[in-house]
C-alpha cells in the first residue's frame, strides 16, 4: 500500500524514496516555499504554483542532470573497458582508453580522440569533428581529434603523408582475431526493462527472479517473500493476485529459493567471493532447473550487480517466453520498472487490454490515453472519493460496453484514494480496452 503521510515538504520522506540528502533538502525547501494551493483555489493560480515550484527546483534537475551525464560516462568508460578486456574491444576502443588515460578526456573527446587515432593507423584523411545538429562546433572535440591523429602517426605537414600511412596500412599483416564465442540468446544483463505495451499474461504463467538483499532476522515464521524488507518486495504483497506468480528468491545464504517455500529468518551479505561461488556451483544450477515451472509467458529478473552475474552465469537454464526483461538503473527506476511489470498481471480468465498509454503533464490534469478511450479526472464523488471519468471522445462517456463475462463497465470510476489515480486510471482503460460494445436496439 502506497505511503498516506507522504510529505514532499519533508526532506527525510524524499531521502526514504531514493533522493540523495542534497537534492532531498531542494526539493522539500521548494515544497515549503511553493506549497500546493487548496482545491478550491482558481485553476490558473494552481498551474501558477506549480510552474513556480518547477522553477525552484531548477538546479536540482541541473545537479541530477549533471551527476546523470557523470555516471553516464564511468558507465561508457566501464563498458569499453570491459569489452576490450574480454577481446571484444576494437582498436579503435583501445585508442579511447588512451585518450582517457593520457590526457584525462571525457567521453566525448575521449571518442574524438579515437577516431583521429584510427584514422592515421587506417591511412584516412585528417577529417575533424563538425557542427552538430544544431550547428554547434566542439572545439575541444577537434583538438582532441587532432591529439589522436597526431599520436596514431599522422603528420598534416607531410605532403605525402596519406599516401605513405595507406602504403603502411595495406601491407601491414594483422592476423585475424579470434572469434569469441556468441551466446545463442541475449543474457539477462542485456534484456531490456520493462514496459506497458506487452500483453498482459495470467499470474501463474510468469516468473520472477528477485535478489533477496534485505531480509528481516526477526518474526514470526512467514514466507520468504514476507522477510524481505525492501520497496519491490512491498510493491509485490500490495499488489491482488501476485502471489499466483512463481517468485524464485536469490540469496547469499540459500541460492536460489521458492519465495513461497521458505519459513526461517536469514540474512548473509553477497560479496564478490561468495558470487563467484554460486556463479560456478552446480548445485546453484540444479536449484533454479527445479524452480522454474513448466509454461512461462513472462519474465524479470530484479537483481543488479554480483546478483545479477550470478542469474547470468545460469541464464541457459532460464525458460525462452514471449516476454524476458529486467530491472535497471537506479532504485527509483527499478521500482517503478517493476511496478511496470506487475501491472501487467492478471487472473485467469481475466480478458485485459494491451497496448502502450500516452499519459498527459500533470499540470495540465492527468489524462491517460489507450486506443479510442481516454480517461480523465472527473473531481470530487458525492459523499466522499474521486471521479475517473473514460470518454471515447471529448465529453462523450464510453457507454454500452461490457466484458467478456456480459457485466456492463460504468463509464465512472470512483476511488477512495487520489494518490492511486494513475494506477486506476490505467486499470479502468485495459478493462474498456478489452471490452466489447453491445449494440443498442431501437
Amino acid at each position: 500500500m502506497q505511503d498516506t503521510a507522504f510529505d514532499p515538504a519533508d526532506a527525510a520522506c524524499w531521502i526514504a524514496h531514493g533522493r540523495p540528502p542534497d537534492h532531498a533538502a531542494l526539493i522539500a525547501t521548494a515544497w515549503r516555499d511553493f506549497p500546493d494551493l487548496p482545491p478550491s483555489a482558481p485553476l490558473a493560480e494552481r498551474r501558477a504554483r506549480s510552474r513556480e515550484r518547477i522553477v525552484a527546483m531548477r538546479p536540482v534537475h541541473e545537479q541530477m542532470r549533471l551527476d546523470c551525464a557523470r555516471e553516464q560516462e564511468a558507465t561508457n568508460f566501464a563498458f569499453t573497458e570491459g569489452q576490450v578486456r574480454a577481446g571484444r574491444g576494437s582498436a579503435q576502443d583501445t585508442a579511447i582508453l588512451a585518450g582517457h588515460a593520457r590526457y584525462g578526456y571525457d567521453w566525448l573527446r575521449s571518442v574524438a580522440y579515437g577516431e583521429g587515432w584510427y584514422a592515421a593507423e587506417a591511412g584516412g584523411d585528417f577529417r575533424p569533428p563538425g557542427a552538430d545538429l544544431r550547428g554547434i562546433v566542439c572545439e575541444a572535440a577537434r583538438t582532441a581529434y587532432a591529439q589522436g591523429f597526431a599520436d596514431g602517426g599522422g603528420r598534416r605537414d607531410d605532403l605525402f603523408d596519406t599516401a605513405r600511412r595507406q602504403f603502411v596500412a595495406a601491407g601491414r599483416s594483422v592476423a585475424p582475431a579470434p572469434v569469441a564465442a556468441t551466446p545463442a540468446r541475449p543474457l539477462p544483463s542485456d534484456w531490456s526493462q520493462p514496459g506497458d505495451a506487452h500483453r498482459s499474461a495470467a499470474w501463474s504463467r510468469r516468473l520472477l527472479i528477485l535478489a533477496a538483499t534485505d531480509v528481516r532476522m526477526e518474526g514470526p515464521p512467514a514466507p520468504a517473500i514476507e522477510l524481505l524488507d525492501d520497496p519491490i518486495a512491498a510493491a509485490i504483497r500490495a499488489t491482488p493476485g501476485a502471489a499466483g506468480a512463481r517468485i524464485v528468491l536469490l540469496s547469499a545464504a540459500h541460492g536460489f529459493i521458492d519465495a513461497a517455500a521458505v519459513r526461517a529468518p536469514w540474512i548473509e551479505a553477497m560479496t564478490p567471493a561468495r558470487a563467484d561461488e554460486l556463479v560456478t556451483s552446480v548445485a546453484t544450477r540444479a536449484q533454479l532447473a527445479a524452480l522454474i515451472p513448466g509454461e512461462i509467458d513472462d519474465l524479470l529478473v530484479a537483481a543488479q550487480g554480483d546478483y545479477l552475474r550470478i542469474v547470468d552465469a545460469h541464464a541457459r537454464i532460464l525458460p525462452l517466453c514471449r516476454v524476458m526483461e529486467r530491472t535497471r538503473n537506479t532504485p527509483v527506476q527499478q521500482r517503478a520498472h517493476c511496478r511496470t511489470w506487475l501491472a501487467r498481471g492478471r487472473d485467469a480468465g481475466e480478458n485485459v487490454g494491451a497496448g502502450h498509454i500516452r499519459w498527459s503533464k500533470v499540470i495540465n490534469g492527468l489524462t491517460g490515453k489507450l486506443g479510442e478511450f481516454t480517461a480523465r479526472y472527473g473531481g470530487k464523488a458525492t459523499p466522499r472519493g474521486h471521479r475517473i471519468v473514460i470518454e471515447i471522445a471529448p465529453g462523450v462517456a464510453a457507454t454500452g460496453y461490457v466484458d467478456a463475462a456480459g457485466i456492463p463497465l460504468a463509464p465512472v470510476v470512483v476511488i477512495s484514494n487520489k494518490t492511486h489515480l494513475r494506477i486506476e486510471m490505467a486499470r479502468a482503460l485495459r478493462s474498456f480496452a478489452a471490452a466489447i460494445r453491445l449494440a443498442i436496439a431501437a
